[in-house]
């Protein structure tokens, strides 16, 4: 190659190869949280031995044509919502939070309350666990601030929310908010100065001030929404907190609570209903959509009233008043959690649990196409990408 070759191939090579691998870590990258310990066969729900879970990191650069580019031996679980893990904004670390641990009682595997949360190493090739972090009892959804160096895990058992802080790879349990409650799930808002959590026993989102570090609850400001609030994100522009809450069971359609986010008393300004079991939701990055993939009757008993053979997926327009209105629907496989948007808002992705499967779909015109589905080496039960 003479030299004014080799020039010119440097001009038209992408800057991220220029970078290296450290300035486009992640930030192309999903989660996906596998557990191997709960199944469902004619029976319904059973448990299993520990020892099979992963977590998966899928690179979605090509957001059409998503693939595995790292497998990770590490617990993880389908009992709590499925936001237990999230990238950091910087696309540095991946987040997981495992919520339960499964203890053998005679013949029988009982499910126990765990504490730990995974640190990965999304610059490393491939990613790789670099620490494991203490919180509080059964973590279950997490959030991370815009600005990267704050997390907030909601905790089932524990009744609480932790605080870690983020510092370059360095993360750190730093705090402890009692909530008397069992907490499902929590967001953080854009601006970084607010955080709403699932108190879903009591079906009410508690609110939470951020100042740095600290962290705290009042009590009074308790917003009312839906039965089981257990899933949450917040609109890009921070004007609202949108809910998704599964307790109505059997045929019954479920809610979805769209809080008003700003202002000194935060509350619900409208409710919706997309199906029923809205377990897992999100909203896209650029703000324009929502998505949840509907349970349905997929995960009952074969010989139940409600069971169904599928889930469906719901593509939801967000209006400027934070009001969600149902565009399209599809035909998902069985049980599906976990959902993700591509980092473009173009593309959704939502795996089927019982299936062992990711379904991608186009977004155009507000209609969802499907344009693939890929086989996961387990059964998918989380799923998100950086936060933002």
């Amino acid at each position: 190659m003479t030299l004014r070759s080799a020039a010119i191939a440097l001009c038209l090579t992408p800057a991220w190869l220029l970078a290296g691998a450290d300035a486009r870590a992640g930030t192309n990258d999903v989660l996906i949280g596998l557990d191997q310990k709960t199944t469902f066969d004619a029976n319904g729900q059973t448990n299993a031995p520990p020892g099979k879970d992963a977590v998966l990191v899928l690179d979605v650069s090509n957001p059409a044509k998503p693939r595995i580019r790292a497998n990770l031996p590490l617990m993880n679980s389908l009992l709590g919502p499925p936001t237990n893990l999230q990238i950091t904004p910087d696309g540095k670390l991946g987040l997981v939070a495992n919520s339960v641990v499964m203890n053998q009682d005679g013949s029988a595997w009982k499910t126990a309350p765990d504490d730990k949360l995974f640190v990965i190493d999304l610059t490393a090739d491939p990613p790789k666990l670099i620490d494991t972090v203490t919180v509080g009892k059964q973590p279950s959804g997490m959030s991370i601030a815009r600005k990267g160096d704050l997390a907030l895990i909601a905790n089932r058992a524990g009744k609480s929310v932790s605080v870690v802080s983020i510092d370059g790879m360095t993360v750190k349990a730093v705090g402890e908010v009692p909530l008397e409650q069992e907490a499902a799930a929590v967001v953080i808002t854009p601006d970084g100065k607010r955080a709403f959590v699932c108190l879903n026993v009591v079906n009410k989102v508690g609110v939470l001030a951020i100042d740095g570090q600290n962290v705290t609850y009042d009590k009074s400001l308790d917003i009312p929404v839906a039965f089981n609030p257990y899933n949450i994100d917040a609109t890009p522009d921070g004007k609202y907190v949108i809910v998704s809450n599964t307790g109505a069971q059997g045929l019954n359609a479920d809610a979805i609570a769209t809080i008003a986010a700003t202002g000194p008393h935060p509350h619900v300004a409208d409710l919706m209903s997309p199906g029923n079991g809205p377990e897992g939701f999100a909203i896209a990055p650029d703000g324009k959509w929502a998505a949840t993939p509907l349970l349905l009757g997929s995960g009952a008993k074969p010989t139940a009233f409600n069971h169904t053979e599928n889930g469906q997926a719901v593509l939801m327009s967000v209006g400027p008043d934070g009001h969600l209105g149902v565009t399209s629907r599809a035909k998902l496989g069985a049980l599906p959690e976990a959902v993700a948007f591509s980092p473009n808002s173009q593309y959704v992705y939502m795996g089927n649990y019982i299936d062992q499967n990711l379904q991608t779909f186009h977004i155009a015109n507000g209609k969802l196409t499907d344009v693939g589905t890929i086989k996961l080496p387990g059964q998918p039960a989380s799923m998100r990408g950086p936060a933002r």
